[in-house]
């Protein structure tokens, strides 16, 4: 199993470099941003200063989306990205949460993040490619792979990881919910005539190393952040379109405030229980952490992307390293 984290950017810029380089150093072979420009920094600034300061770590956006951004403006930015690292640019990308509803605008829809997707990993890669009319090529990129990773729950984004990504980035670390994800990812893949094997599996959460009631109110945000992809699949699906585990649990919710969106403490999470808690995130013991990866591993997942934003970040980094990251190194995903 790889490792990742994600940041917020809200650390001072300092802060961001010195976990980046201590996450290499541990252990960590992704480093991921969020990108919701109003409510946090710009991740391209701190990018291009994680890929100064890592020699082997991949990067990108945990996630971005093609409505904020112009599918060739982050084609431009990734391909300089990949030009000052050497090739370690990866691209999350979904229809867009925070960075579009902090503006009063909904998520974008499936078509369009596919088309941007074409685009994007094209014009990265220096290929030539029609994009609203025009032909387009960015003649200086060096010509990089693009990984592409999809986020999103719902059966048609799944099926559209399934079609075009090189991963899908399932915001969530609960086994069972995962199985029925990755099932959903490949039944499209084969479909698509892709070999459902070559497409890898992210689970990305907050985890904690720690005495189970703290750690569980330290991580209690996340499962309230889940909820706002859930209320959008609620309202577009038939029940029997998504799985009763990942639904069932936001009848008590109340609204969400982006202002405090993936806050420790958040008075968003008031409706989350700890058993909701314990299936959605990692808490406990170094035993425990350990015990739900292998889990999650036997689920399908290849790279599990540890949300760093619940306090002691440094403390987690170095037990994650020295005791958490050996135990699972020779843990292999699920095989289709």
């Amino acid at each position: 199993m790889d490792f990742g984290f994600t940041l917020k950017p809200d650390h001072a810029i300092g802060r961001v470099i010195s976990l980046t380089q201590q996450a290499e150093a541990v252990g960590f072979r992704y480093g991921w941003l969020f990108d919701s420009h109003v409510l946090w920094r710009e991740p391209y600034p701190l990018l291009t200063l994680m890929a100064q300061a890592t020699t082997s770590m991949r990067l990108g956006t945990c996630v971005t989306n093609p409505a904020t951004r112009e599918p060739s403006v982050t084609a431009s930015a990734l391909a300089v990205l990949d030009e000052l690292s050497g090739g370690r640019m990866d691209l999350g990308i979904g229809r867009g949460d925070s960075a579009r509803r902090v503006l009063g605008k909904p998520p974008t829809t499936i078509a369009h993040l596919e088309e941007a997707i074409h685009v994007i990993r094209a014009l990265v890669e220096g290929r030539p490619i029609e994009y609203e009319g025009t032909l387009l090529k960015l003649e200086w990129s060096p010509g990089y792979r693009l990984p592409v990773w999809v986020a999103g729950y719902g059966p048609v984004a799944l099926r559209l990881t399934g079609r075009v990504g090189d991963g899908a980035m399932l915001q969530i670390g609960d086994p069972d919910l995962i199985r029925w994800f990755v099932a959903q990812v490949r039944a499209s893949a084969i479909e698509a005539g892709r070999d459902p094997s070559g497409i890898r599996v992210m689970a990305a959460a907050p985890a904690y190393v720690g005495d189970l009631a703290e750690a569980r109110d330290r991580v209690r945000w996340f499962p309230a952040l889940v909820g706002n992809h859930v209320v959008d699949l609620v309202n577009r699906y038939q029940g029997d379109d998504l799985p009763a585990a990942l639904t069932t649990y936001i009848r008590d919710r109340e609204g969400y405030d982006y202002r405090h969106h993936a806050e420790v403490g958040s008075s968003n999470a008031a409706f989350v229980t700890d058993e909701i808690v314990d299936r959605f995130c990692i808490v406990g013991s170094v035993a425990d952490h350990v015990a739900k990866l292998r889990a999650l591993a036997e689920a399908g997942v290849d790279q599990f992307n540890l949300y760093l934003m619940n306090g002691n970040e440094e403390e987690q980094l170095e037990i994650y390293g020295r005791e958490v990251i050996p135990a699972l190194r020779d843990s292999a995903p699920a095989t289709p």
